[in-house]
């Protein structure tokens, strides 16, 4: 299978692609690092939620498509305390009809401070 990789503009050398697209579908895996430098953004469940939903969208763009194309997505959350604060940027980055939503709770990250991960799915067209 074949599939073509989105240029979000993100830093190169890593041996993961952040979002792929295959025909109309659109997959893709975003986590609160700033993508000039790779770093961990600062300040909290809040800043990082806002980033990764910044750049779902950044790739959903790249793809071709808008936030308005995205059909799922599963939230990571580390704390169970944090799903509010991840809900309320939520409801201002999405419009109605809403993407389905899986919320999970695990117990880290594979980066120490990552608060939240996410995965996402699309389609195009």
């Amino acid at each position: 299978m074949t599939f073509t990789i989105v240029d979000t503009g993100k830093k190169k050398g890593s041996p993961v692609s952040g979002t792929v697209r295959k025909d109309g579908l659109v997959f893709s895996v975003q986590i609160p690092t700033l993508p000039d430098n790779g770093q961990l953004v600062e300040g909290g469940i809040e800043a990082q939620a806002r980033l990764v939903f910044a750049k779902l969208a950044d790739a959903m763009a790249s793809a071709g498509g808008s936030l308005a194309d995205v059909m799922m997505v599963q939230v990571y959350l580390v704390d169970s305390a944090d799903w509010q604060a991840m809900h309320d940027v939520w409801c201002e980055v999405f419009r109605d009809p809403f993407p389905t939503r899986a919320t999970v709770v695990v117990k880290e990250l594979m980066k120490e401070g990552m608060l939240v991960e996410i995965v996402a799915q699309a389609h195009l067209g």
